[in-house]
Parts: structure tokens; sequence; C-alpha cells
């Protein structure tokens, strides 16, 4: 499949990670800046609908009695993160667990498509007629921004549903420093600007962090499929000596890739709980006194 992709994305290590590392774009209008990442949009849509669809049809078969193994699984998960958010919001969480849990699944979902080689969706791609194909939203600065852009626009939500619209406003302009007469307006474009840049801060952290980590392990999954690939070329096309340096590569190859995959399913996991769990400090923060 490898060298079939490579005839498809170029000849040259280069170009087969720079091809694995586009996307399927749409462009929205001529001359337009609205680009659209086909792939990151109909992938992250179809594990949404898969992951609600999941956890629905469950609900649907729960029982009261012995569950069913998977119904048991899924019970222990919403179980969990439960637990995690009564721990760090101490309102009513009968809003913020159902958050908090299509949060991680989600995020764990389109994480977990990692696990899948690295060529196979650019591969069925290609066998389609699509030149490009990036299966992972996750590695979509765009996918995680829109996330982190809805959990800022939920923090504004639960400020004002805890503080009304006039206690809201008023604390962006009194905290953190606080003062009386004309030291309140004078300190005033001093808190507005801190608490802007710390409310910009938070969801730009948590876009990034999940973007970078994500990222990152797939540029590793690539190079070593590409170290994979130089130890099949040695070995079909070099002498013996050089077959025997290509066997040991390809070897290399399989041994390193299932270390960081089995390493990868850790990072998956622990990204979606981050940014779960930084969600709901972010939504508790919100709803309390500054």
């Amino acid at each position: 499949m490898i060298r079939d992709l490579l005839r498809v994305a170029g000849d040259s290590p280069s170009e087969y990670v720079t091809h694995h590392l586009k996307h399927w774009q749409v462009s929205i209008g001529e001359g337009t800046f609205w680009t659209l990442n086909v792939d990151s949009l109909l992938v992250s849509v179809l594990l949404g609908v898969l992951t609600i669809g999941t956890f629905w049809l469950v609900g649907r078969r729960a029982t009261a009695g012995v569950p069913s193994k998977f119904q048991a699984f899924i019970e222990i998960v919403v179980g969990f993160i439960d637990t995690q958010v009564k721990d760090v919001f101490h309102g009513n969480r009968s809003f913020v667990a159902p958050i908090a849990l299509t949060i991680f699944v989600w995020v764990f979902a389109m994480n977990a498509l990692k696990m899948i080689p690295v060529d196979f969706f650019p591969g069925a791609a290609a066998a389609a007629g699509q030149e490009y194909f990036r299966a992972v939203p996750t590695t979509d600065l765009n996918i995680t921004s829109a996330m982190a852009l809805a959990v800022l626009l939920l923090m504004f939500a639960f400020a004002i549903a805890a503080k009304g619209f006039g206690g809201f406003g008023k604390e962006l302009l009194t905290a953190p420093f606080h003062g009386h007469g004309v030291m309140k307006v004078v300190l005033a474009p001093f808190n507005l600007t801190l608490n802007v840049i710390e409310y910009l801060s938070k969801p730009v952290s948590l876009a990034m962090r999940l973007f970078g980590n994500m990222y990152a392990g797939e540029l590793v999954f690539l190079l070593i499929a590409l170290l994979g690939m130089a130890g099949g070329n040695l070995m079909m096309e070099a002498g013996l000596a050089a077959k025997a340096g290509g066997a040991l590569a390809f070897v290399g190859a399989v041994l390193a890739g299932a270390a960081w995959s089995i390493f990868h399913i850790l990072v998956i996991t622990l990204q979606a709980f981050i940014f779960m769990i930084l969600s709901v400090v972010y939504f508790s923060m919100s709803s309390e006194a500054h």
C-alpha cells in the first residue's frame, strides 16, 4: 500500500509526508477565504452521530438486572465522568455531566482513529479518486479551535446564568483589582483587559494542547511508516548485506510502530480526559465569584 501511495503522493519521502498532511478542501466562492476541510468535518460529524447513537441505543436497551458487558462498560464510563464532574463542579451538575461525557467520548473517538494505520484512509481515498484525506479531526487546528470556542461560549453562559448580565459585567470591570470611587473607574480598563486575556487564553490553550499532541503523534507514525518502507525497499532492491540491513530496519519499524501505538493509547485517552476536565474546571470558575 505504501508503494501505491508513493505513486499518488510522489516519489520522495518528503512528498509522501506532505501528501498525508494535506486536507481534502473545498473553497466556498471564488476569491474568498472560506475553505472547508471536508475530511475533518465529515469524520467528526460521523463519529459524533456514531457515539450519540451508541449511547442512545445502550440507554434504550439498558436493563435493571445483570447488564451485558457493553452496557457495564458504558455504565463505568458514565460513572467515572460523573465522579470527576462531582469533584470539580460543586453546583448542579445535571447539565454539566452530560456535556463532560459528550466531550470525553467524542474527543476520544476522534483521537482513536490514530490507531488505524496511517496509509489506510489515504489509500482508500486514492482508490476512490480523492487525492487527499486526513482522517483524524483532532490533528486539524480548525476542529480543536471550534470545540474550544464552544467551551468559551458555554463559559459565558454559565457565568451569566450564575451572576446575571449585570453581575457578570460588573465582575469584568471590578475584578481582580478592587477600587473605590475614582479608582474603580481608573482600574476598570485594566480589569477588563486582564479578564479578556484570561477568558481568551483558556480556549487557545485547550485547542493548541489537543492539536499539538495529536499532530506530533501523527508525524511520528508517518516517520515510522517511512522507516519500514526504507527497509522494504532495501530488501527488494539491494544486495545481500543491504538486505540484512533493510530487514533489520523493517523489523525495527514494526517494533517501533507497535511500541508507539501502545504508548499512544495512553496519549489519546489522556488528551480526551484533559480536554474534558479542563472544560469542567472552566465552567466551575465561570459560575463562581472571581
